[in-house]
């Protein structure tokens, strides 16, 4: 714990806080085209935290850099919610750039693809909304006395419940078992390719004494 009166830019070694998040875009069809720009869906990209707390107490700004064709491409959000609403038509990559209440801290950056279209089977369960986000973490290595209070000190965001779109839980133990699955199909194929190399190798080596057999010179023993 930092003692009161300390230098606030001063690191704290061998301290480090994690913060989640998660970042991601929300879509929704219009139906059809709109007859004066084309634009196809509403879309809103975010950050906030994965859990139940007030990110300002340690977050200055999101800068949100969108597609160069969008009037004011470069949004700066200073308060929650960390998000930029906007319509169109066409998938991008949106960066996504944290800056922290300490200039001390280097920023963080995000890489989001702006995704809109709805895949054939969410389309089949008539989902009417896309979401695409993802969990991530913010690791404060050494940071300094300042940030560690702004870190330690968060508030709760809401008192209600607080849910997100994704089950990141539900997510990362599929993701998990898919790994798993993978690594075990991936070693008995290993397995089974190793057996045929053997067997390869045993019938080449055959194969070679055969050959030799074949060459040696045939010994003609002559009556005396």
């Amino acid at each position: 714990m930092a003692e009161t009166g300390a230098d606030p830019g001063s690191r704290m070694k061998g301290v480090a806080i994690i913060k989640p998040i998660v970042y991601g875009n929300q879509a929704r069809y219009f139906g059809k085209k709109r007859e004066e720009d084309g634009h196809t869906h509403q879309w809103t990209v975010y950050v906030k935290p994965f859990r139940n707390e007030d990110m300002s107490t340690y977050v200055k700004k999101v800068h949100f850099k969108l597609h160069e064709s969008i009037p004011n491409f470069n949004r700066i959000v200073t308060k929650p919610p960390y998000e930029v609403t906007e319509t169109g038509w066409g998938e991008f990559e949106i960066i996504i750039k944290i800056y922290f209440i300490d200039p001390n801290e280097r920023p963080v950056t995000l890489y989001h693809l702006l995704k809109l279209f709805q895949s054939e089977t969410n389309i089949m369960l008539g989902k009417k909304a896309l979401v695409q986000e993802f969990y991530d973490e913010i690791i404060f290595q050494d940071p300094t006395t300042m940030m560690h209070q702004a870190l330690t000190t968060t508030r709760p965001l809401t008192l209600g419940t607080y849910r997100h779109e994704t089950d990141v839980d539900e997510k990362k133990t599929k993701t998990l078992e898919a790994i798993t699955s993978a690594k075990s199909k991936i070693r008995n194929e290993i397995s089974e390719l190793n057996e045929r190399l053997k067997q390869n190798k045993e019938g080449i080596a055959k194969f070679r004494t055969e050959i030799q057999k074949l060459q040696e010179p045939e010994i003609k023993i002559e009556p005396p």
